[in-house]
């Protein structure tokens, strides 16, 4: 199950990175963008890191605070229920 979960991880963080490239891209030429509610679903379906990262390399949504505010939210998000599910196995 873990092998599964971390397979799944690697190709949500891929696709997460790889949308906002594509995104900043379709930015400079003036092309349609991807959504900000499809940046944002990707990130909290495990694309948080690969997001993040996508972020940071092509400095993407880097400036726009209401998408950073989700953005982070989902993060913190994410943090609390990995603890969860942490804390829940460590002490069955």
């Amino acid at each position: 199950m873990g092998k599964i979960i971390f397979i799944y991880l690697i190709i949500v963080n891929y696709i997460a990175f790889s949308l906002y490239h594509l995104d900043k891209q379709r930015a400079i030429k003036g092309k349609q963008r991807i959504s900000e509610k499809n940046l944002l679903t990707i990130a909290a379906f495990g694309g948080t890191l690969g997001a993040y990262l996508g972020m940071q390399k092509y400095r993407h949504k880097t400036k726009k605070l209401s998408f950073k505010l989700w953005f982070y939210g989902i993060l913190i998000l994410q943090i609390v229920f990995f603890f969860a599910v942490y804390k829940k196995r460590f002490f069955i």
